[in-house]
């Protein structure tokens, strides 16, 4: 049974710095794809950056160029550090676990909860 736990969540100024973390157990992690995703009150969840096996990337266009997304496979883990917060970034942020490089979303994290003020 996969596991995905996030954290790393919190309040944080405008303008601030988080790093969430996800950590995985239960799978091969080296061989599946991770993305990142958030909800906010009242929105649909949306992606927010993804990683394949192979180290590729891809962001949602709102966050491209504050956000980057990573992979420590040693330690089955994928990061998302987030810059230059703004108060729209507030959500709650959760991973979910690919199967391979397919969209199949095979695994969930419960989420962890960012807070930006203004």
């Amino acid at each position: 049974q996969v596991q995905l736990v996030e954290s790393g969540g919190g309040l944080v100024q405008a303008g601030g710095s988080l790093r969430l973390s996800c950590a995985a157990s239960g799978s091969i992690f080296s061989k599946n794809a991770m993305n990142w995703y958030r909800q906010a009150p009242g929105k649909q969840r949306e992606l927010v950056a993804a990683i394949t096996s192979g180290g590729s990337t891809n962001y949602a266009d709102s966050v491209k160029g504050r956000f980057t997304i990573s992979r420590d496979n040693a330690k089955n883990t994928v990061y998302l550090q987030m810059n230059s917060l703004k108060p729209e970034d507030t959500a709650v942020y959760y991973c979910a676990q690919r199967r391979g490089n397919s969209e199949f979303l095979s695994s969930w994290g419960q989420g962890t909860q960012v807070t930006v003020s203004s």
